[in-house]
Formats: C-alpha cells, structure tokens, sequence
C-alpha cells in the first residue's frame, strides 16, 4: 500500500490517509468543499460540488490518475433536494461510463456535499 497525500486539498482532520494506493485502485477518502487551510469555499450548492471535486482530483492527481477515472463514488448530501443538480455539476468531473454510485442523505456539519471515491490507476500496456 503506498499513501497520497496532495498539498493543494485539506490534510486529512483524523487518523486516516487522503489516498491509497492498493490492488491497482486509488481509494480516496471523503472530500468536501474545503480548501487546503480547512476552511469551507463555495456560497453556492454547485461552487461546494466544484470544490469538493477539485479536491479529489488533486489527490488522484498525486497518484498519476484522475476522477475520469472513477469507478465507485459514495455521495454525501445535506440535503436530498440537491440530488439533480448534483448529477449536472458531476459531468464536469467523471468520464463515461459514469461510476457506479450510491446518494444518502448525511447530517453534515456546516457544509452541503461530501464525495468519496475508488479510482482505476492507469495500467501500463
């Protein structure tokens, strides 16, 4: 197992790694819309979503992949409601075919999304 760790997304806030690398996956723990100093960014639904995602992908980006890649994301939202545009703002972060997915609704504190995600690593050919 090797961890991965970005400088550009928060430092993990527990005893946990923001990426592991095993069995030719990526597994990222969950991100949400913070920036690499903790604090929340996004006034909006879809600005959280953007920052949540950029924060995937910088640590994807550390272990030579990308959330193009994604083959599972665990969804985490405040609020259901926000579900569609959830699927729209995705788009702009996952390769088809879209990953398999599971939505629930979390009681998140302070902020509205939380993503998580198993990423394929590039195989060499």
């Amino acid at each position: 197992m090797q961890q991965i760790t970005a400088s550009t997304a928060p430092a993990p806030a527990g005893t946990y790694s923001s990426g592991i690398v095993s069995g030719g996956f990526l597994f990222l723990a969950g991100q949400g819309p913070f920036n690499p100093d903790a604090i929340i960014v996004g006034e909006t639904f879809a600005d959280q979503v953007r920052q949540t995602f950029a924060n995937l992908e910088a640590v994807a980006a550390a272990a030579g992949t990308s959330m193009r890649n994604a083959v599972r994301i665990g969804v985490y939202l405040n609020d259901m409601s926000d579900w569609a545009e959830f699927n729209e703002v995705s788009k702009e972060f996952l390769g088809t075919p879209y990953p398999a997915r599971t939505s629930i609704q979390a009681d998140l504190n302070g902020f509205l999304v939380e993503v998580d995600a198993i990423v394929a690593l590039p195989t060499e050919v």
